[in-house]
This record gives C-alpha cells, sequence and structure tokens, in this order.
C-alpha cells in the first residue's frame, strides 16, 4: 500500500473552493499530502483550508483565476515560495456552458475553452518546467464523460461543453507523449454525473432529467460523493507510475450503453 502513500509530496488543486475539488483536495491530505488550493473564490477556500489543517498537513489558499496568466503566474509563484516543490497538479477547475451551437454566444463559448482548457494550458504552463528539473510529476485533468458522449435533452445540451471537454483529453495525450521522457504522467479523468455546486441547481433539480440518467445508466444512478478520489488517488500516486496519457471515466457505466 505505500505505493498510493502521499506522504512529503505536494499537491495543487485547482478549482479547489467547492465540489469536486474541495473533495480530492481533502482526499489528498487524508493520503499524506501537502495542499496548495487554488481558486477565484478566497472565502470558500479558507474554509475548505480549515479542514485540511484539522488533518494536521500544511495547506495554503491562494486565490487564482485559471483564464488570467498573470494570475496564474502570481498564484503558482507562491505555491513554490511557501511550499517549496509540485509533485501533484490536479487541473479541476471548470464550467459548464448550457446551449448549443445555434443558441451559444461567442462570449460564452469562449468562457468553456477559456476555464476547461486554457486554464489547463496556464496553470501546466507554470508547473511543467519545474517537475522537469526534479524529474518527477504526476499531472491529471479532469475532462467529462462528455467529451465522448452528449445528451438531445434540452437541458443538457452544452456543445462547448462537449468540446472543450474533448478538447482536454486530446491535450492531455499531447502532453503525456512530450513529458514521460522526464519522469512525469499525464492522465485525464472523465467523470459521469456527480452532485457538485456545478449541477446540483441545474441537472440535480430536475425530476424528468435524473429518472431518465437513472434509467439509462448501468449503475441506475449518480455518482456519490468521494467516489471519484480512488481514481484522482490511483492517478496521482506511485501506484500509476507506467500509466500515461489514459482517460479513465468514472462514470457508472453510462458511456457503456
Amino acid at each position: 500500500m505505500s505505493m498510493f502513500d502521499l506522504t512529503g509530496k505536494v499537491a495543487v488543486v485547482t478549482g479547489a473552493s467547492s465540489g469536486l475539488g474541495a473533495d480530492a483536495a481533502l482526499a489528498y491530505a487524508q493520503a499524506g499530502a501537502d495542499v496548495a488550493l487554488l481558486a477565484r473564490r478566497k472565502e470558500k477556500l479558507d474554509a475548505v483550508k480549515e479542514q485540511i489543517e484539522k488533518l494536521g498537513k500544511k495547506v495554503i489558499a491562494v486565490q487564482c483565476d485559471v483564464t488570467s496568466e498573470e494570475s496564474v503566474k502570481n498564484a503558482i509563484a507562491e505555491v513554490y515560495e511557501k511550499m517549496g516543490k509540485v509533485d501533484i497538479l490536479l487541473n479541476n477547475a471548470g464550467v459548464a456552458v448550457r446551449g448549443g451551437v445555434h443558441t451559444l454566444t461567442e462570449e460564452e463559448w469562449n468562457r468553456s475553452f477559456d476555464t476547461n482548457v486554457k486554464g489547463i494550458f496556464l496553470v501546466s504552463k507554470y508547473v511543467v518546467p519545474k517537475m522537469i528539473e526534479q524529474k518527477y510529476g504526476k499531472i491529471v485533468n479532469i475532462a467529462s464523460v462528455n467529451a465522448v458522449i452528449a445528451d438531445k435533452a434540452d437541458i443538457f445540451i452544452r456543445h462547448s461543453y462537449n468540446a472543450s471537454k474533448a478538447a482536454v483529453r486530446g491535450l492531455t495525450t499531447g502532453m503525456a507523449c512530450s513529458y514521460a521522457q522526464y519522469g512525469i504522467t499525464v492522465n485525464a479523468i472523465g467523470p459521469g454525473l456527480f452532485e457538485s455546486e456545478m449541477t446540483e441547481n441545474t441537472l440535480f433539480k430536475s425530476e424528468a432529467f435524473l429518472n431518465g440518467y437513472n434509467f439509462q445508466n448501468p449503475s441506475s444512478r449518480p455518482g456519490k460523493k468521494g467516489e471519484l478520489n480512488g481514481t484522482i488517488l490511483y492517478l496521482s500516486s506511485d501506484a500509476s507510475s507506467y500509466v500515461q496519457g489514459q482517460f479513465i471515466v468514472v462514470d457508472g457505466g453510462i458511456t457503456l450503453v
């Protein structure tokens, strides 16, 4: 089990103020890692920080807008100044903009790609060089099952989300191929439907949608809190030292049907 032990590692989590990002940050701390929390909403970051401090791990909360290079550059500089290194990067920050190509504005389209794709590019840009120097790094990019499947239901039409999450998968492949020689693994996860800040006020409030989703999903339910953490910890630990460029769906089987 020592392969899964993250003691002595430093993990950076973007989008760490709530939902799956906050859950992952706590899981990293429980596995032994020190954690740097990045997100725009500092007050929510501080709440997560307090929970991690109770676990006895070093943790910092850094306000960061992943769509701004200046913000990212300053945030990552602060992480290295206060934490000394970065061993693990979880690129989790994301948005889900509803609408099809016939209704989306250019601003809405750009918002999806600026957060979901450019955000990964910018944060990685300032972390990867140091990982190359230390000849070690674990990068996990959060994509979505919507990189490979979609839904015709009006509530789930999110064409810019589909496209941006497919781009995350492609970016992961390219990064993995380039950086493997430096001891860096880069993999992506495609979560299915989980209750989070992104979904609780839309999808989880539609009984018709949930009934349809549960009927279609072989597991007959959405994902539960914490069920993504095992895959995140696996790809962030030395247990996955020979896993490179993979896209692992955690979806209860929805992509099987």
